[in-house]
Formats: C-alpha cells, sequence, structure tokens
C-alpha cells in the first residue's frame, strides 16, 4: 500500500469520527503494518483534523496500545500533535501526555528534542513541557528548558515559574537554591511578574540554608513588585529562626517583622509578633514601640497611637526624638496643628531637642494652616539652633506663598535661597511653575521652566507633568502635547497622569472627539486607562451634550465590568438631571447602591435641583432628607452647589457650560454671584460670555470691561 493511501484511509476514517471524537480501531488495525513515523507525523498535522483536537488526541492514544514500539517511544509524533492542542487549550490534556512520556523517557530523548527542535517550537509549549518536567520530578531538565526560553526571550507564565522555583528549592541542595535565585532574576527581566507566593518560595529556600540575611533581603524587596508578606512569609522565617539548630532570633529580628506587618496594615498581627517577644524573654525596645506607634497612628487612628505611648511609658521604655517626631508628623497631618506645637513644648522639657525633621514637619504643618507667619517664627527658630532649613522646608513655605498667589515673594525666596547656598530642585521649580499657570501667568511659568534647565536641573515625568498640566490650564494643549512628545524622544516614559492630563485638556477645551484620539493612539502605546481616564471622557461627553455617546460608553464599561465609582455615576446622574431625565437618575442611584457605592451631596443636589425646577417640592424635601441622614451640607439647587476651595474652576466652568448650551441669562446670573461672592473668573469664560451675548445682541460692556482689567 502506497504511503499516499495509508495517509488517506486513515485521514478518511478519522474525519467519519471527528463528531464526537472517537476513533475506529477494527478499521484502523488494517493500516498497523504500513505506518511509520513519517506517516503519523503527516495525519496529525493534516489540516482537516487540527480543528479537531480531540479526535488527533484519540488516534495518538490508540497509537500508544496499538503501534510498534519504535513508534511508541518515538517524542516526534508528540510534539506533532502537541501544538494543536495547545491552540484548543487543551492544557492539561497536553501536560498529562507530556508527563507520561517523561516517565518512560529513560535516554531523556524528548528532552534533547525540546533543546534542539528541527523547527522553532511554540511559547505555549515549552512552558507546558517546563511544567511537565517539575511535576515529573525532574527540575534540573526543567532548568534546562527555562535557559532555553531564556535565549529565545520567551517569558514563561508566572505559575510555572512558580513551580520550577518550588521545585528547585525543595530540592534541599545549596546548589537547587542558587539555581532558584538564578531563575527568579532572569524571570523578573524576561518580564514575569512575581507575586508573594514566588518570595514565600525563594524566602523557605533561603532559610532552610540558614541565610536569614538573604531572607530578609527578599521580604524588603516585595513592595518593589507591589506584592507584601502574609503570613506564611512571616512564620516561615519565624520557624526557622526558632527551630533549626536551637537558634533564637533576637530584638532586630521581631523589629524587622514588626515593620514589615505594620507596612502593610496589620497592626494586630505585629502586636501578636510584639507578645511573642516577651514570652521570649526578649524585651521590646523603643525601636519595637516607635515602628507600633507609627503603624497605629497611619492605620488605626490617634487613640490606639497614644495609647501604645502610655503602654511604653509604663515599662519603661522611654521616649526618643522619633518617638516625639511621629506625634508631630500624624498630628500635623490630622490638622492638629496647636496640638503638634504642645508635644514640641513637652519634647524639650522632657530633656529632647527637635531635630531637623520635627522643625520641617511643624514648617509645613504651619504652612497647609495657611499661618504663614508661624512658619518663618519656626524657620528663624531652627537656624539659631544651627539647623540649617533643607530644601524640603523650602519647598514647603514656597507652596503656601504660591497658593496664596504671593509670587514675587515666592521667586524672591528662591533666589535668597540660592544665593546661601541651597540646591534648588525639581519639586522648587515644578511648584513655582504651576503657581503661575494658576496665576494665569503661562509666560512666566515657561521662563522659570528655562531657567530650571539652565541651571542643569533635569525635568523628571513629574516636572514634566506640571509643565503640561500648565499648558492645559492655559487652553495651551496643542503646546502641551509638544511638551508630551520632548518628553517621549527624552527616552522618558509618560505615566497615567501625564495622558489623564491631556485627555483632560481637549475635553476642557470642548474637542471630546480628540480627546478619544488621543486616548486610542496612547493605549496602542500601551497606556492603560484608569477610573480617572473614564470618569475625565464621560465628563468630556456630559458637557458638551453627547449624553448617548456618554451611556454608551457608560455601559460598555459595565458590560466589561470595568470598574466605575461614585464620580462615574454622578456625572450622568448630573447630566440627565439637566435634561428633565429624573426616572433616569433615580434608575441610577438604585443601580449605583446595587454596587454598594453610597450617594454624596455631588448625587443628590442635581436630584433635588432638577425636582425643585419641576415643581415636585414634596420629593425634593424627601432628598435633602436623605442627604441630612447622610451628615453632609445640604446644598439646593443654587448654582454655588459645588463650590470649594477651587470655587474660581468651578465657577469658570458651570459658565462655560451654560453657555455652550446656550442659556446666557442663567449665565450672566452666575457671573453677577460670582461677583458679589469675589471669585475671579477664568478670562476664558469672559471670552465666553462676550461671544454668548454679541450672538444674543446684547450689551457686553461689563464682561469686555472685567477682561480688559
Amino acid at each position: 500500500m502506497r504511503e499516499e493511501e495509508v495517509v488517506e484511509g486513515i485521514t478518511k476514517i478519522l474525519e467519519e469520527k471527528k463528531e464526537n471524537g472517537g476513533v475506529e480501531s477494527e478499521k484502523l488495525e488494517g493500516f498497523i503494518p504500513h505506518l511509520t513515523l513519517p506517516l503519523v507525523n503527516s495525519i496529525l498535522s493534516c489540516k482537516t483534523l487540527r480543528s479537531h483536537p480531540t479526535t488527533l488526541l484519540s488516534f495518538f492514544n490508540w497509537l500508544q496500545t496499538h503501534a510498534p514500539p519504535p513508534l511508541r517511544s518515538s517524542p516526534h509524533a508528540l510534539l506533532t500533535l502537541l501544538p494543536p492542542l495547545l491552540f484548543h487549550r487543551k492544557f492539561s490534556h497536553a501536560k498529562s501526555l507530556l508527563v507520561s512520556f517523561i516517565s518512560s523517557d529513560r535516554t531523556h530523548a524528548l528532552h534533547a528534542l525540546l533543546l534542539r527542535p528541527r523547527r522553532p517550537l511554540p511559547k505555549p509549549l515549552l512552558d507546558t513541557a517546563l511544567a511537565a518536567y517539575v511535576h515529573a520530578g525532574q527540575p534540573l531538565l526543567a532548568f534546562h528548558l527555562f535557559q532555553k526560553m531564556k535565549r529565545l526571550r520567551l517569558t514563561p507564565n508566572l505559575l510555572t515559574c512558580n513551580t520550577l522555583l518550588y521545585s528547585l528549592v525543595r530540592s534541599l541542595s545549596s546548589h537547587s537554591t542558587l539555581l532558584a535565585s538564578g531563575v527568579f532574576h532572569d524571570a523578573v527581566a524576561l518580564g514575569v511578574k512575581p507575586n508573594t507566593n514566588t518570595f514565600n518560595i525563594l524566602i523557605y529556600g533561603q532559610c532552610h540554608h540558614k541565610k536569614f540575611d538573604h531572607a530578609l533581603a527578599l521580604v524588603h524587596r516585595m513592595p518593589e513588585f507591589g506584592c507584601f508578606p502574609d503570613n506564611v512569609t512571616y512564620n516561615t522565617i519565624l520557624d526557622a529562626l526558632c527551630k533549626k539548630d536551637g537558634m533564637l532570633p533576637d530584638v532586630w529580628t521581631y523589629n524587622t517583622l514588626v515593620r514589615g506587618l505594620c507596612d502593610e496594615g496589620k497592626i494586630d498581627e505585629a502586636i501578636r509578633v510584639r507578645d511573642e517577644m516577651v514570652v521570649l524573654k526578649l524585651m521590646p525596645d523603643v525601636v519595637t514601640y516607635n515602628t507600633l506607634i507609627d503603624g497605629s497612628f497611619k492605620w488605626c487612628g490617634s487613640v490606639e497611637g497614644f495609647r501604645l505611648i502610655e503602654e511604653m511609658r509604663l515599662r519603661g521604655v522611654e521616649m526618643n526624638v522619633v518617638t516625639h517626631n511621629i506625634v508631630v508628623k500624624w498630628l500635623c497631618k490630622e490638622g492638629k496643628i496647636d496640638e503638634a506645637s504642645e508635644t514640641v513644648v513637652r519634647m524639650v522639657e522632657s530633656g529632647i531637642y527637635p531635630d531637623r525633621f520635627t522643625y520641617n514637619t511643624m514648617i509645613n504643618g504651619y504652612c497647609k494652616a495657611g499661618k504663614l507667619g508661624e512658619a518663618f517664627k519656626m524657620m528663624d527658630e531652627m537656624a539659631k539652633k544651627g539647623l540649617k532649613p533643607d530644601v524640603f522646608t523650602l519647598n514647603s513655605v514656597l507652596h503656601t506663598l504660591c497658593m496664596e498667589k504671593k509670587l514675587e515673594e515666592a521667586y524672591e525666596l528662591i533666589v535668597q535661597a540660592g544665593k546661601r547656598g541651597y540646591i534648588l530642585d525639581e519639586v522648587t521649580y515644578g511648584t513655582l511653575i504651576m503657581g503661575h499657570f494658576k496665576a494665569e501667568q503661562g509666560d512666566k511659568a515657561l521662563k522659570l521652566w528655562e531657567e530650571m534647565k539652565g541651571r542643569g536641573i533635569i525635568p523628571s515625568v513629574v516636572t514634566y507633568n506640571t509643565l503640561i498640566r500648565g499648558l492645559c490650564l492655559s487652553r495651551k494643549i496643542d503646546e502641551a502635547v509638544d511638551k508630551l512628545n520632548e518628553l517621549l524622544e527624552k527616552g522618558l516614559v509618560p505615566d497615567e497622569a501625564t495622558c489623564n492630563i491631556i485627555i483632560h485638556g481637549y475635553c476642557w477645551e470642548g474637542m471630546v472627539e480628540k480627546a478619544f484620539q488621543f486616548h486610542n493612539k496612547m493605549v496602542g502605546k500601551s497606556f492603560k486607562p484608569d477610573i480617572f481616564t473614564r470618569n475625565i471622557l464621560l465628563r468630556g461627553l456630559c458637557r458638551e451634550g453627547m449624553l448617548e455617546k456618554a451611556f454608551k460608553l457608560f455601559n460598555s464599561l459595565v458590560s466589561k465590568e470595568v470598574s466605575v465609582d461614585v464620580v462615574t455615576y454622578n456625572t450622568l446622574i448630573s447630566a440627565v438631571c439637566k435634561e428633565g431625565r429624573l426616572e433616569e437618575a433615580f434608575d441610577l442611584i438604585t443601580e449605583m447602591e446595587g454596587k454598594k457605592l453610597e450617594p454624596d451631596r455631588y448625587t443628590y443636589n442635581p436630584i433635588v435641583d432638577a425636582l425643585s425646577h419641576a415643581g415636585r417640592t414634596e420629593e425634593a424635601e424627601k432628598f435633602m432628607s436623605k442627604l441630612l441622614q447622610t451628615g453632609q451640607d445640604v446644598k439646593t439647587h443654587d448654582t454655588s452647589q459645588e463650590l470649594d476651595a477651587s470655587g474660581d474652576i468651578i465657577y469658570s466652568e458651570k459658565i462655560s457650560d451654560l453657555c455652550t448650551q446656550g442659556k446666557y441669562k442663567e449665565a450672566m446670573k452666575l457671573f453677577q454671584e460670582s461677583e458679589q461672592k469675589g471669585v475671579g473668573l477664568n478670562k476664558f469664560t469672559y471670552i465666553k460670555l462676550m461671544d454668548g451675548f454679541l450672538k444674543r445682541r446684547k450689551s457686553i460692556s461689563k464682561v469686555a470691561t472685567k477682561l480688559k482689567q
């Protein structure tokens, strides 16, 4: 029988049975004497059968029981079968075949063929084969396959990597642990993102060989990859310390564990570790308590922090400057600047003198509280005690001056600081640049940018973001995009904030289509939109009256199970309320409550406004009652409902919205209200008002006068 007839005959039998995936053994048996390896490979690679992996699998299994031994022991047929199996996601079948073959492959013929194949092998095949060798208890052969993937620059699956690492460290030889460390390093370089389990495996290997410093170093590296220690991590280290050769951990080791738990917010577990120290007659020291106190202030609040301070005092552990600084830091963060000042006084009374950190924290606290005079007094006191203020102190004061629009004083401050030897950084200039943009002094901001570069200060992505944000704020979106291109040319990688700023800039100018075009372009360059991106685009559509497109975007997000938040819903609710579509607003509230998103005043206020406008007073009062129950401020349909510290932006935006909608009477009413409250509007808002009134042939003298000022 000719080869073509054999292939055609077997293929025909298999095609007849491909619906249920079975094979007719009796019909196939007649072809056994004519089977050769090339013929088997031709059948397994037949195009009409490759789309039916179950049929191919049944035929391969039939071969394993009926074909001559040379055919059964050849790895070539297996490697021909695996690609279609993997293509159709039959991973478990592929791995099972590999494990079965490896267990009987005494000469490692399959391994040799995988390392030196006749044609390139797909990544899923190598990845699955690597996992199969690990499963078969041959980690070193699996390691060789990993090395091949490394040479080919193929990124293995994280699960495969973890499986290989586990098998290497569990082999309990120091050489295998060394190999595991190499695999970890190479896997990260290939783009694998390790998880907590990855680190726990490596930590186990280091602890088994009593390399506790290496184990703790791995713990400290975990946050670099966005993962954190868990109970397994700490229990592995403690178990190794306590049980290997009778060796016991010391206070330093426990303090390291306490810090790790506190950094992750696991304060209860950190306190249990502290209690375990006491049981082992290891007395917690000031470092232990400082770590616990700092963590408690951060994660549990000041009550728990002060409780630990009292406990520390009762146990005879004296507070040091770090303890006092922790208290000062958290009081300032909570806005309790007077209490922080009293803490500094008590600190001095106890014989402990404030250091640079204490003064910097207090200066920053006074600046945030708007007490610039107190901040300068503190700087003076700091200098008298021989503690030179650093650039952090300078930047804190600079930020406050810019917030108060005292830009000349701010610039004079950095001039004097430069003369006195301060090394100004990009934060210094970034603060000044944004201050000038917010004061609508874009030209001066750009001069400062050039001055910064002239001083040899190399801007980072964060500083570029400041400049791009400022240009967008000044409605110079094209220049903002130019700066983005400049950033790229310098080899910097824009982050989510960069893209969001430009998308917001386009939307702010009403160029929503360009915003989407830019969004799509950046997605093609690996930009990953976040919830802020989606909300910016949604708000842009709503502002321009493209409500149906906004709902289309929203529905696509929901259908893809992309996360949305209160702001997302508030944006849509506000938009439908402006259109009088109250029933849709009610549906959106029901939907957001179903997602455990709690409505706030920005949810209720547009509804109350719309209900009042529609004369549905009783319903409006019910919603006001709901708002009162949340403990938030009630602001009725007064157009200043969203006014906060950024009132100029809010008023400017609302007036622009009304002008876009052709509601010039309401825009003028809001303009007059802003005048009464002393709110300064963006010049572009005045231009939009003037444009609106020109269209209606109304007097523009008042607006024009304001524009000239």
